[in-house]
């Protein structure tokens, strides 16, 4: 065999071997961790309070469900609505960290939303949202 083609050919084997398995979980391992964090942090927060538990939206805050299909609705978009208001909404700097702000974000862009269970009986409200 030509050596320069027996060192395409073991390249090739490796390219097709490397397409053949599962792609690395590690990233949808810390994505999912982050969704769920976002989860968490909406009712803990005090979003679910406007915007709904289910996202659907109350008379204080519209309907987030379809965010995540909305192009016009980026992770830099959301992200600085939650930091800095807009609109109707308060600003959240400075009870959101900005790691906070991300996992809202990755909760609310997930294709596939982590449902949690009901707060513990017991456990106290969030707070209201701060003042405009």
């Amino acid at each position: 065999m030509i050596p320069h083609l027996k060192s395409f050919t073991a390249g090739a084997a490796l390219a097709v071997l490397l397409a053949a398995l599962p792609p690395c979980s590690f990233a949808a391992d810390k994505n999912k961790a982050a969704e769920e964090a976002g989860a968490i942090l909406f009712r803990g927060k005090g979003c679910a309070h406007c915007h709904g538990d289910d996202l659907a939206g109350t008379k204080k805050g519209p309907s987030l469900a379809n965010i995540d299909k909305d192009k016009q609705w980026t992770l830099e978009r959301i992200t600085y609505q939650i930091l800095n208001g807009g609109q109707k909404m308060p600003p959240f700097a400075d009870s959101v960290t900005d790691e906070e702000a991300a996992q809202l974000v990755a909760y609310l862009r997930a294709k596939h939303r982590p449902v949690l269970p009901p707060p513990a009986p017991g456990t106290p409200p969030p707070p209201d949202p701060p003042a405009r």
